[in-house]
This record gives structure tokens, sequence and C-alpha cells, in this order.
């Protein structure tokens, strides 16, 4: 999908033709779409094929007068109950007077990024257009990051409540889901401090203080995302250790009960063999038969009891 906004006296609106000074959207575009950008804009191939790229990572590229900038924005994925979150491209490309945003996915980044107030000089002021995209991408990791703290709570509560898979695979993929955020974090930090440096684009006092903002943001969503894994590690570990123990226990419980009842069997086997045995002949063989299995059993249920193997 391609949509075209361009700064106007009545306001930011929509437009069929590519002027300067417009922002240019790409969202999961076709072949179509991206060869106009090509023709009309001379955008470089290899500039509108990497933010399409899922394994792209976050990096700033200058070549031919054209800027190429990529951040990795969160995503979440849902599959039936289970929720998970994994980081794609985001492609921001300066060229000719224009601005290009191009996502593989529709994203909540660039929604209403136009009917904020202040909309209008972020269509005049490309610098400060990109670096309020960073502060939205940091705001939008700190979301997802106080959502993956409150499904950790309810996830532990279920745990506690009754160990099963379903809930140890949706914390598992919350821990995976962090150490994506963790990664890409990272890497937008390094494509923010590459551009503080002022060598890829002019920075004004004002624009500077908006991309101090979005590292300030993006290194708290840094120290969340890290919090939260090695919590997340920690509770794996510790329910790993619990089922493995509750393992060893009934292990153990059923030794012992096979145990008890081999010395019943074990009596009973040795009166059922055919050879000359006491109390053969005696009326009470049977009575005394079960009580020596009885008393054996019990001495063996009270020796277990003592050392707690119950």
């Amino acid at each position: 999908m391609l949509s075209i906004l361009k700064p106007t006296d009545r306001g930011i609106q929509t437009s069929s033709n590519i002027v300067e000074g417009c922002w240019v959207n790409l969202v999961s575009p076709s072949e179509e779409e991206l060869q106009r950008i090509r023709e009309e804009l001379g955008v470089l191939d290899e500039f509108l094929r990497y933010p399409l790229d899922q394994e792209e990572t976050s990096r700033v590229e200058a070549e031919d007068d054209q800027l190429l900038i990529i951040v990795k924005i969160p995503d979440p994925q849902h599959q039936e109950s289970i929720i998970r979150y994994e980081t794609i491209p985001l492609g921001i490309i300066l060229t000719k007077g224009c601005i290009i945003t191009l996502c593989s996915h529709e994203t909540p980044v660039l929604t209403d990024i136009t009917a904020t107030r202040g909309a209008l000089r972020l269509m005049h002021d490309q610098v400060h257009f990109i670096f309020t995209i960073f502060l939205r991408v940091a705001n939008a990791y700190l979301r997802q990051l106080r959502l993956i703290d409150r499904l950790t709570d309810e996830y532990e509560e279920e745990l506690q409540r009754s160990l099963r898979n379903q809930e140890l695979v949706k914390l598992f993929n919350l821990e995976k889901s962090l150490v994506y955020f963790n990664t890409s974090l990272k890497a937008n930090d390094i494509v923010m401090a590459r551009l503080k440096s002022g060598r890829y684009l002019p920075i004004s006092d004002d624009n500077e203080d908006i991309l101090e903002d979005a590292q300030i943001e993006n290194q708290q969503a840094i120290e969340m995302a890290r919090i939260y894994s090695d919590i997340l590690s920690g509770m794996m570990d510790a329910y790993a250790s619990v089922i493995s123990n509750n393992l060893n226990i009934v292990m153990k419980f059923l030794t012992s009960v096979t145990i008890i009842l081999m010395l019943p069997n074990l009596v009973a086997s040795i009166y059922g063999m055919n050879v000359a045995l006491p109390l053969q002949n005696s009326p009470h063989a049977f009575a005394v038969t079960m009580g020596i299995a009885f008393l054996l059993s019990l001495f063996v249920v009270f020796i277990f009891y003592k050392k707690k193997l119950f």
C-alpha cells in the first residue's frame, strides 16, 4: 500500500502525486509501487529492498545523496492464546526533498503521526520527523514491555494454581520476545548515537533535544528488557526445578509403595512352593502367613516414614 501526504495551507492532505516535501509511506508494497518510487524519485533498489528483509538489522547508510535509516520496531504475534513478539525493520529514506518510510507490516509507530500537534512542522522539518519516529519507536517498546510484565504476572498466578505445559510455553515465548527486544533496542541505540554525531544529518538544538529524549526512552526500554529477561529466566529455572522435584517425589513414592507391596508377595511366593514348610499342617497357617506379611510391610512403612520417604 502506498500513501502520499503533503503539507498545505489547510493542513496535511493526501495526494496522488509525489511532490517535493511530501511523505511517502509504503506498507507491504507491491512491485508496481516500488517501481514507481524508483522511477519518480530515483531511489536505489537496495534501499527499497533492505527494509523488507525481516532479518535486516538497524543501521545507517548513505549513498548517492540518499540516506537510508533502518530501525527495528516491535511486532506482536498472536497464536491462539499465546502472545509473542518479534521485531521487524522500519526503513526511512531521505531523497530529493521527500521522506519515504517503508515497512513490511502496518505499524502503530506511524499511525496518526500527522494528527499530532505540530504535524506541519514534522512535514517541513525532515530531521524533526525522523527523530519523532525514533521517540515513538522507543515508546512503543515501553508499552509492549509493560504488557509483557502484566502477562508474566498472570502466567505466574496460573502456574501457582496448576503446573501445565501451556503456561510454561507462554513464559518461554515471552522470554524469547525479550531477547528480540534487547537485541533490537541496542541496535537502535547505536543508530541514534551515529545520527547524533551530525555526520549524516544537520541537527538543530530543538532536534537534538528530541533525539536525546528518544535515547533516554530507548535506554529505559533496554534496562526494562534486561530486568524482565532476568526475571523470566530465573522464573523458568525455578519452575523447571519444581517440576523436576515433583517428578522425583512421585517416583520416590511409587518406589516405596512397590517395595512395601513386594514383601507380602515374597511371603506368599515362599509359602506357595511345593516343598516342606513350617506350619504347613497347622489350621492357622494362613493367618500366621498373612500376619507375617502384614508385620513386614508395617515395619518397612515405619522405616520409610522415619526416613521421610513418604
